[in-house]
């Protein structure tokens, strides 16, 4: 019990240890958002004040310009928490989703802009954080201590991307070393912590990597073949013109995002392969190296059609509102496929696909060599 609660805690202990010196390295010289002029904070609505038309002094009605609605609202939060404030809203006519108007009791953010406040946004987060709860309390009921090293290996990837891997490339770090330095953390400390300290975990871990190597070189010829700026959207040229003298690479943006959204599917596979080709070796004692590894392709090639298929379509869904958009206004596929959003869309989708596809075979080849090692060990598969 010591040999397995020791290693464990050692692991965790290490991946915080390095989450909080890499947030301490990370923020250095970065961008400090806290003077920017803007404030946000959260709000309840005490009641309507006023009702303005905005097209009001127009010789005719313009509907879409909506109207001003005025509001009093007590702060919630911050240093001002307990204050009543007047603040506005304004609602648009043309939009069949425009936003909701506030109502007496509604929950919203404000925020603090030219000496007035005005309306943010509904309060969305405690919906999420309530959804959040039950999905982490579902993860854990049903899978016990695997849940709850899942829910701990989560947290720690998140924190690893908005506490160090933001923050460093805000403060003018190189992003392509930082975004492999984040994913060589999180492929390490996931499989040790979720599956221990055993040849499962390493043979996942080698399968892994190998396979997010190729995503990232994919990425990195395909950028010079394709041509890309790496402005791909309005955000990316929001990115270009952040305050402060950090200058970002939109390309090394582009890259990130590709072996990023890649490692998810990838460690998938190569988690499911490892552990699948342990089972076999377990309950097939005299398989051999040529059995195991043709094996482990045949369940390679299962898990590879699925996986490909989901990270393909999660990219499509992610944006599918642009692509709609976009197919409405580039009047044939060709314009389509060729503008740069839809083309790096494309990429991200192929280079994890081709990462899956490596990692398939590398990972069985691992585990046939390490599982077979010693044909002779018990049947634990502890180092």
């Amino acid at each position: 019990m010591i040999r397995i609660k020791i290693p464990y805690l050692i692991t965790v202990a290490a991946a915080i240890l390095l989450l909080i010196v890499g947030h301490e390295i990370a923020v250095n010289d970065g961008i400090n958002f806290q003077n920017f002029p803007q404030e946000i904070v959260k709000a309840n609505v005490l009641r309507l004040t006023d009702r303005v038309r905005l097209d009001e002094g127009f010789d005719e009605p313009v509907p879409m310009l909506g109207e001003k609605i005025f509001f009093e609202a007590v702060i919630t939060n911050g240093t001002q928490k307990g204050e009543i404030v007047t603040a506005s809203q304004n609602t648009v006519g043309f939009l069949q989703s425009a936003p909701k108007e506030v109502n007496v009791n509604s929950k919203i953010l404000l925020i603090y802009s030219n000496d007035e406040w005005h309306f943010n946004g509904f309060l969305r987060i405690n919906g999420l954080l309530g959804l959040g709860i039950l999905f982490i309390l579902c993860v854990i009921i049903f899978g016990g201590k695997k849940g709850f090293n899942t829910v701990l290996s989560l947290g720690l990837t998140c924190t690893s991307i908005f506490a160090v891997f933001i923050p460093a490339i805000l403060s003018g770090k190189n992003i392509y070393v930082m975004s492999i330095l984040v994913c060589l953390y999180t492929m390490i400390m996931v499989p040790l912590i979720v599956i221990g300290y055993n040849k499962k975990s390493f043979a996942s871990i080698t399968g892994c990597t190998g396979g997010v190597m190729i995503a990232g070189i994919i990425a990195l010829v395909m950028d010079k073949l394709l041509f890309l700026t790496g402005i791909i959207d309005e955000h990316s040229r929001y990115l270009v013109n952040l305050p402060g003298e950090v200058q970002l690479n939109l390309h090394a943006v582009v890259f990130a995002g590709i072996i990023i959204g890649a490692m998810g599917a990838v460690m998938d596979v190569a988690i499911s392969l490892s552990s699948s080709l342990w089972e076999i070796k377990e309950k097939a004692a005299e398989i051999n190296f040529k059995e195991m590894f043709r094996s482990g392709l045949t369940i390679g090639r299962d898990i590879m059609g699925t996986m490909a298929d989901t990270l393909i379509l999660a990219y499509i869904g992610s944006s599918l509102t642009v692509v709609i958009l976009l197919s409405v206004f580039s009047g044939s596929l060709l314009g389509l496929f060729n503008s740069e959003m839809i083309a790096v869309e494309i990429l991200q989708a192929l280079a994890g696909s081709f990462g899956i596809l490596f990692a398939m075979p590398l990972t069985a080849l691992f585990c046939s060599v390490i599982y077979l090692k010693d044909k002779k060990e018990n049947a634990n598969p502890q180092l």
